[in-house]
Order: structure tokens, then sequence, then C-alpha cells
């Protein structure tokens, strides 16, 4: 909701003659047992009523965003040989999975006031609260660091292809350590560093099959999932034991 409000404040403005048509390759990310990550084609056109402007390139973003989800980040040092947590941030808005694609670098088609407003690349996506003066930086760093070594993170530049001006494309990698939830897919139009349409679509994402099946019975069930969990285990121990017994004789 903060995410939308900030979008439509960037985007109070009079109305463009470009406008965004859009495409997906999927409508939903079906995570199942054997899920191991997908690949989002999102694809598109401009629409316009009259020939392109000329003189300001023309700027495709492309962002996908997971779930926001309070996270609380942790510095640790060293003391008398023992590694312990000192300081620590709470980060209120922190999106699960957060990947933003361009045609060009970002700083060549977007200003700083518009990224701010519209919260668009990954360090003004991110907000925290509650933290140690002049920390901010320094822990918003390191969990954009720990979230891009796992790919939940990604800065995509010149990965959207443009053809005159009109057609763009880009392909979004989503790995297999996705949180369940709705994704929001956001794709910007600039001009001259200024933003002059927007289109906004959701990509959810959820569990199927027996995984969310167990999901749900672990969830709703807690006792008949613990009891079933337990026969499970109880029956594989058995088994083992007996092939084991039969291989010695």
């Amino acid at each position: 909701m903060l995410r939308l409000i900030c979008l439509l404040c960037a985007l109070a403005a009079p109305a463009s003659a470009e406008e965004i048509v859009l495409g997906l390759s999927h409508d939903e990310v079906a995570i199942t047992a054997n899920f191991d990550g997908s690949d989002i084609l999102i694809f598109g056109a401009v629409k316009r009523d009259a020939p392109a402007p000329t003189g300001e390139d023309l700027g495709v973003i492309i962002t996908v965003a997971g779930p926001d989800i309070p996270v609380t980040v942790r510095r640790k040092e060293r003391r008398l040989g023992i590694w312990v947590n000192t300081d620590s941030v709470d980060v209120a808005v922190a999106p699960s999975f957060y990947a933003v694609a361009t045609n060009m670098p970002l700083s060549d088609i977007l200003s700083t006031k518009n990224d701010n407003g519209a919260r668009i690349s990954i360090n003004t996506a991110i907000r925290t609260f509650g933290q140690p003066d002049g920390y901010e930086t320094d822990f918003e760093d390191a969990l954009i660091r720990i979230r891009q070594g796992q790919r939940l993170y990604q800065t995509l530049s010149d990965a959207v292809l443009v053809e005159d001006e009109t057609l763009f494309r880009t392909n979004i990698s989503m790995p297999a350590n996705l949180t369940e939830g709705d994704y929001t897919a956001e794709i910007y139009l600039t001009r001259g560093g200024e933003i002059v349409d927007v289109y906004v679509t959701t990509i959810p994402v959820k569990k199927v099959g027996l995984e969310r099946w167990l999901y749900n019975l672990a969830h709703e069930n807690a006792m008949i999932y613990g009891l079933m969990s337990l026969a499970i285990a109880i029956a594989a121990g058995w088994g083992a034991s007996a092939i084991f017994t039969m291989f010695r004789r």
C-alpha cells in the first residue's frame, strides 16, 4: 500500500501521449515439491497517438517485487574470541524478492527525485526504523548484499530490449527460494528522467498439489500433521531396520 501511494504521488502529472500495452509469459508461478525456479518473459509495446518524441531517449524500467516482509538485520563482532550480536536494525519494508531491469543504466533514464518518489531502485525500496544514527546505510547494504547472493535481489542493467522505441521485452529469472504471495510487476516509461506512464499487474506465486496440501495441513491441523510425520518416521525407521537385517543374513 505504501509503495502504491508513493507511485501515485510520483505520477501526479498530465496524461501522457505514450501508453504501455503489456503481456506476460506466465499468469502465475506454481511452487511444487520439485520447484527449482522460474523464468518470466515480460513483453509489451508503447501505444502512441502521434509519432515518438525526438530529442530524449525512451527509458523502459521493469520491476518485479515480492511481498514485503519485516526483517531484523544484526551486526556480529568478535568479542573475547567469540562472535556475538551487537547492534541491530529493524527493516520495516523489505521486499522478499526484487528485480529491476532497464534498457539503459537506471541513472541515465530516471531522475533521483522520481526514483525516491516511486521507490524503483533496490535501495529506495527498503525502509528502516529504530536504527542507530549513521548505521542505516551499512545495514541496508548488508541486507542487499546477502539477498543478492541468494538471487533474491537483482539489478539488470541493459536487460530490457527495445525495438524501434515501440516494442520491449525482458526475462526475469526467479530463484527456487521464493516467498509465497502476490508479486507486483511494474513497467515504467520515462523521457528525460521523468515518468510518463506506468503499468501495474500482479503475478500470484503459490504452492500447488502436494506442497499446498502439506502446507495447509501443517497450519490448520498441526496435531494431525505431527502424528502423520511421527508415523512416517517410525515406518521409515522400521523399514530401514528390516532391510539391514535382511542383508545381514
